[in-house]
């Protein structure tokens, strides 16, 4: 495909311009002000923004298992409608995928549907009941990322054995944190004694992102996320897990957000049918709405959309070992058209998701995806 996005704001991490954009076979082939656009598809630009498509290091899909809930064709259905052209699910799912026949089922469903780039997740221990680890020489033929996602491995000798496997094979482990301060602590202190590759899932506290500022200053090397949700609301006994915290605990992540210690926002959408969220079934359906709630509290807070851009796509890019999602001539032409002037209400009715469990019905955000581009061609569209 061959066109060129006129009179667009481009906005990246490094950088923020106005001019066309123009792709061709899948990569952004020049930047610049006034291409000639004579035998090319012209898309209108005006008024809206460019940025590098987003990628979520944390959502479930459940498939296998809880097609009710999600499945693979309905969560990447969801990702694009999002902004998000790469995603990375979580392993609980039944049976768990701790096992190359699991893997590649869900694999080759993606093959099949595949509208956004996905990592599957392989869990860190056998059935995620953290009494042994899964044949990692086996799973890491298909994956770089282990997580037994939302049970704490609380072995901690299994643990220090899965960190130094993570060093030793080059992968890297999500880790669930719960109670979150005293277990990110722990981790923490495993990971200066072994060494390895370690990644903290959903911080919420105050007292976390303390632990966290004192290793980091230390030079310890790890990263962290935040959900959107973590940043947007408060004092809520809607059941997420970690579940909704202070005000003084939000102030405390969108202030570690500016400072640079947290490293990304991933969404942790989780959906889940009406009858198991009545039951007390943690989690949001969140991937749809991430950008506006994540650009509404940026925007409230004086952050900057350049900032936004390097949470949401470079920094994950980074973790990931992909390529650093900047708009710059020659890379793959991942990339989000976004309306920072639109406001709107959320309406969970209007989802691509099966998932429509959210406390955010009715707010107000602002910023909307109007087009998702993946590797040159449009996925999703207004």
């Amino acid at each position: 495909m061959d066109y060129i996005i006129k009179n667009i704001q481009i906005v990246d991490k490094r950088k923020t311009l106005k001019g066309d954009l123009w792709i061709k076979d899948g990569i952004i082939k020049k930047i610049s002000n006034n291409i000639d656009s004579q035998d090319k598809k012209n898309i209108d630009g005006r008024g809206l923004t460019i940025m590098p498509s987003f990628i979520d290091l944390h959502v479930h899909l459940r498939d296998p298992g809880y097609l009710y809930k999600e499945d693979i064709i309905t969560g990447q259905q969801a990702a694009i409608r999002g902004g998000f052209t790469h995603i990375c699910s979580m392993a609980n799912t039944n049976p768990v995928c701790d096992n190359k026949e699991v893997m590649e089922y869900i694999l080759n469903k993606h093959r099949d549907n595949n509208n956004c780039d996905l990592i599957q997740i392989s869990a860190l221990t056998k059935g995620l009941e953290g009494k042994e680890l899964v044949d990692l020489e086996n799973m890491i033929e298909y994956t770089h990322l282990f997580s037994d996602d939302g049970i704490n491995i609380d072995d901690k000798e299994l643990f220090k054995e899965g960190l130094k496997a993570s060093k030793e094979m080059d992968f890297t482990i999500l880790t669930h944190c719960e109670p979150e301060a005293d277990i990110i602590k722990r981790d923490l202190e495993l990971l200066e004694e072994i060494g390895g590759n370690l990644h903290i899932c959903h911080i919420s506290l105050k007292e976390s992102l303390e632990i966290i500022k004192k290793y980091k200053d230390n030079g310890s090397g790890f990263t962290c996320e935040v959900t959107p949700h973590h940043l947007f609301h408060w004092d809520d006994e809607y059941k997420v897990n970690p579940p909704f915290t202070r005000k003084e605990d939000v102030e405390s992540m969108i202030d570690g957000i500016r400072k640079g210690y947290i490293d990304i926002i991933a969404t942790d959408h989780a959906p889940h049918s009406e009858e198991d969220k009545l039951k007390g079934a943690p989690g949001i359906s969140g991937i749809e709405v991430a950008f506006p709630i994540v650009y509404t509290v940026f925007k409230n807070n004086n952050i900057s959309v350049n900032k936004l851009s390097e949470i949401m796509s470079y920094r994950p890019s980074q973790i990931l070992g992909l390529e650093e999602r900047l708009i710059e001539e020659g890379k793959r032409a991942d990339l989000v058209l976004v309306n920072l002037n639109k406001s709107c209400f959320i309406d969970s009715q209007n989802f691509s998701s099966k998932g429509k469990n959210t406390p955010f019905n009715g707010k107000r955000v602002y910023g909307k995806v109007m087009m998702t581009i993946r590797n040159g061609e449009v996925v999703y569209e207004v």
